[in-house]
């Protein structure tokens, strides 16, 4: 008989299981999503497994992305509220009369989220990876069985793919897209390639072409199709570094194996021109967003035409094999490690930037299993389900409210860059930033649904429904909480009335979500208006135009 190893992390202990194991409702991925799945589908009865292709819970929203994209607050309940709730408590927050900790550390995220799923009984799994072929049974568009590369075969009544990229929602034969829509697809005016956009983008002109006419290493030798047209390329991945310039926690920034500063030649002329047009050098915020979070560190993430967004560089992976995905993910990891270790140690740097660039580094106290490197590549979009309903652009600017609604989203609608290109003048440029306000707006039910023929016992709350125009605002960490949520109440609901999560009782989930604080409508209040009337005219000419949460 096989059996599993014992596997504890931190407080939180699983012991070993035979190789065939029958649940209520089995979680494929440990991001926010799938963690919000499994707690909701447990603390209502259900035995619920959570199995993780990797070894840490949260996603990105432990692993990197500190600095909560929240966009209006108000908006997160239920129990995403919940974990930023637990986490202030972390830090004592109810000091300053805001009991929310929105920015926090990755091991404090961690540490709420394992305990979470400890309290309710939840069954957590590591290093469990579907089997990439033949790794789901379906019988009568029902998901039967799942088996693990490690031997292990879980059943369960229904299942929830909550992973980033949606391979158990793809092996079980659902319906899916990924790439960008063209604008005639679903009469998105956003959709498709884009036209020159002002952010992140080259505001002056550096040269693009080495000495022989080639694009340079960071430059595309395609060119975009004419706007509006649909790709199957993808917005741009990065790694949210957790930094700090505690000297007593800092870790120099490493050197990777692979590294060639010509790789970085397009930056080099970045920043010669930049000083040149500018007449200074530029400060390190500038090349990478710093966002404050507790205990002297930051969360760092993409800012300007050339940081940490490996632009053009992950089009094969929602769809890649393994090998193709471990290709990409270790790219980005050796670009990104680069990126800092070209601007703290070459030549061409300028003085004043580099001494501040080495000010920081990686924190001693963060991701000790992994040289202090983030556990989460951000996947910023991969696989999208085309479910039951497909959410798009009007869903976040004109048609707001929904009969089904089980939560809100208030982000712009956001894409980083999907190519950088030599223009006709040789310059560089990048294409496909999207930055576009969108009001509070409902999310519906049935973009968390297969379609009934296709799958009648599987949730997708990460991979859901919805257009790339519509994701770029729904894939905030705070809605894969809501959405799990409702998926994990919705998934008992189907267990306890033996019917298809397509029948589910929607006023019923609605009033059971609604007890648990989950957040369906949002009113401006006069207060709210006169404080961002103040705010903006109090900030700098021009910054309130750029999206700081970016």
């Amino acid at each position: 008989m096989n059996w599993l190893r014992v596997v504890t992390v931190g407080s939180l202990f699983v012991g070993s299981l035979l190789a065939q194991q029958s649940f209520d409702l089995v979680v494929y991925g440990g991001t926010a999503g799938g963690v919000m799945t499994a707690v909701a589908g447990a603390r209502h009865g259900m035995k619920t497994a959570l199995l993780e292709p990797r070894s840490h819970v949260g996603g990105m929203a432990t692993g990197g992305l500190s600095r909560t994209d929240t966009g209006v607050r108000e908006v997160v309940g239920g129990l995403a509220l919940e974990f930023y709730y637990r986490t202030g408590e972390r830090y004592e927050m109810k000091r300053y009369k805001n009991p929310v900790a929105w920015f926090y550390e990755p091991k404090v995220g961690e540490s709420v989220m394992l305990d979470m799923l400890k309290e309710a009984g939840v069954t957590v799994l590591f290093d469990h990876r579907l089997r990439e072929k033949n790794g789901v049974t379906m019988q009568d568009n029902q998901v039967i069985e799942i088996a693990m590369e490690n031997g292990q075969r879980f059943r369960a009544k229904v299942f929830a793919d909550c992973s980033y990229e949606g391979d158990l929602m793809a092996q079980s034969k659902v319906s899916y897209a990924f790439g960008r829509e063209g604008s005639a697809q679903y009469g998105e005016s956003l959709a498709g390639v884009r036209d020159r956009t002002p952010f992140h983008q080259f505001l002056f002109d550096v040269p693009a072409l080495d000495a022989s006419g080639k694009p340079l290493p960071a430059v595309a030798a395609e060119k975009p199709a004419a706007p509006g047209t649909a790709d199957k390329k993808i917005q741009s991945y990065n790694f949210r570094i957790i930094a700090t310039n505690v000297p007593a926690n800092r870790v120099p920034w490493p050197k990777p194996k692979t590294y060639d500063a010509g790789n970085y030649e397009l930056l080099a002329r970045y920043l010669d021109a930049f000083v040149k047009v500018k007449g200074r050098s530029p400060v390190f915020h500038e090349l990478t967003l710093i966002a404050p979070i507790p205990n002297g560190k930051a969360d760092f993430n993409n800012n300007g035409p050339f940081s940490t967004d490996f632009i053009g560089r992950n089009y094969g992976y929602p769809d890649g094999d393994y090998a193709t995905r471990v290709r990409i993910w270790q790219e980005h990891v050796d670009y990104v490690q680069g990126f800092y270790y070209f601007l703290a140690h070459d030549p061409r740097v300028p003085k004043d930037l580099q001494k501040e660039v080495n000010e920081w580094g990686l924190p001693r106290d963060e991701y000790v299993d992994s040289d202090h490197w983030p556990h989460q590549l951000y996947v910023r979009e991969a696989r999208r389900m085309v479910g039951v309903y497909v959410a798009t652009q009007k869903d976040l600017q004109t048609d707001l409210r929904k009969p089904d609604v089980i939560g809100m989203g208030s982000y712009n609608s956001d894409s980083h860059n999907i190519q950088r290109f030599a223009n006709a003048r040789g310059m560089a440029e990048n294409e496909g930033d999207m930055q576009v306000s969108v009001k509070p707006y409902q999310i519906p039910f049935r973009i968390i649904l297969p379609k009934k023929d296709q799958a009648h016992n599987l949730l997708v709350p990460v991979c859901f429904s919805a257009s790339h125009v519509a994701y770029s605002s729904l894939r905030m960490e705070p809605q894969y909480m809501i959405l799990g949520h409702a998926a994990g109440v919705a998934a008992a609901m189907a267990v306890k009335n033996a019917s298809a999560v397509q029948d589910t009782d929607v006023a019923e989930l609605q009033k059971i979500l609604k007890s648990e604080g989950a957040v369906f409508d949002y009113v401006r209040t006069p207060q709210q208006d006169a404080m961002s009337i103040i705010h903006r005219k109090r900030m700098p000419k021009g910054v309130a135009r750029f999206n700081w949460e970016y």
